[in-house]
């Protein structure tokens, strides 16, 4: 059962999935800390070249199936143009300004 992004308790969290799924990379970027990092399947990655590669330039979707923490981990079936579908995790650090310092995702 999908959760809508507007009933996600988590408000950074759920600004982060409504701008992934209207391809929003300039609301995107506002969302993030000052020197935010990320990590996929346990690496840090290069953040403005992953969220271009995963997310922006292949039309990245996520449909939230549970979250917990608060709001900040989710269980969401991730799909983009090149990979298609994949059940992923992702969780997040928000800072006291409301803004993401870090993300982390992988295959669930």
């Amino acid at each position: 059962m999908t959760i809508q992004p507007a009933k996600l308790r988590d408000e950074a969290v759920r600004a982060f999935v409504n701008a992934v799924n209207a391809h929003d990379r300039e609301g995107f970027l506002s969302l993030l800390a000052p020197g935010a990092t990320m990590a996929d399947d346990g690496a840090d990655r290069d953040l403005a070249e992953w969220i271009d590669r995963e997310i922006f330039q292949t039309r990245g979707h996520m449909d939230v199936d549970r979250e917990s923490n608060g709001g900040r981990t989710l269980l969401a079936r991730y799909s983009n143009d090149t990979y298609g579908e994949m059940r992923t995790t992702w969780s997040f650090t928000v800072e006291n300004d409301g803004r993401i310092s870090r993300f982390e995702t992988g295959q669930a």
